[in-house]
């Protein structure tokens, strides 16, 4: 007998199911996935956290030690460049010295065998491509800090010549194709967010049948309106986080803990 697949719900008012079990959430969370033909993931900064990489956020995080450096900045002066440049060479040897926890390793099992289509993350750290899901399907709606590239043409350039450029001359990096800056691949405050990348995320919050968002406080917009747009085209909604979040009420299940451990045994 074939599985049951995952109807896209009826918009109807619901009623959110917490489960702080951790067995019983595996088991919702696996039919769930099971059942689904378009299974998404949404990925934020919880998901790293379990990696040991602090949340920009929270207490201890970059953003409580020091302001963060505006993309206009950026462009304009050149003192303030090779700032951004320095704590990018830190935050990569942190993200370097992480390793993808069993959450990151689940996924990517989800997406090898076709159980999930894509990973939508705000994470910058390049981990969900080291635990093996394929950079095609992993979307980086704010980037990825573990490379630079050209404002002007998009080249891209590795951290280590980048920094054996600002070595060797003490100036920021300039492209080698056609000469325009070179910043890290992150977005910084002020920047664009990604167009093709912003566009392929909606297309997917609007035709999936099951949106599963894990570790993401979904407080920063545009990105945390997607769980929302999935959830009134008909998919079914799961959170997973620690702490609650403004759309819990919108979920149809919230699993309440670490990700890892909800995720861990599913693959």
């Amino acid at each position: 007998m074939n599985a049951p697949t995952l109807e896209k719900r009826k918009i109807e008012t619901q009623h959110m199911t917490l489960v702080s079990d951790i067995n019983a959430g595996r088991e919702t969370l696996s039919r769930l996935i099971h059942q689904s033909r378009h299974c998404v993931v949404f990925t934020g900064a919880g998901m790293s956290t379990e990696s040991g990489i602090p949340d920009f956020r929270s207490p201890g995080g970059i953003w409580s030690r020091m302001d963060p450096i505006e993309f206009d900045e950026f462009v304009s002066d050149e003192s303030t460049r090779l700032e951004d440049w320095r704590r990018r060479f830190e935050m990569n040897e942190q993200f370097s010295a992480a390793d993808p926890n069993s959450g990151h390793h689940a996924i990517a099992t989800l997406v090898g065998r076709g159980k999930v289509a894509a990973v939508i993350t705000q994470n910058i750290d390049g981990l969900h491509q080291r635990a093996g899901c394929p950079s095609e399907i992993v979307i980086e709606l704010h980037g990825n800090a573990t490379f630079g590239a050209c404002l002007n043409c998009g080249a891209r350039h590795e951290l280590d010549e980048v920094r054996a450029i600002i070595a060797r001359s003490g100036l920021s990096p300039r492209c080698d194709s056609c000469g325009g800056l070179v910043k890290s691949a992150v977005i910084n405050f002020g920047q664009a967010m990604p167009v093709e990348a912003m566009e392929r995320a909606l297309d997917l919050a609007e035709t999936c049948d099951l949106f599963v968002v894990a570790g993401s406080s979904l407080a920063v917009q545009p990105a945390a309106s997607l769980p929302l747009i999935a959830s009134r085209q008909g998919a079914h909604l799961v959170i997973i986080n620690r702490d609650p979040t403004p759309l819990d009420d919108a979920a149809e299940y919230v699993l309440r803990g670490n990700i890892g451990e909800f995720l861990e045994d599913i693959a």
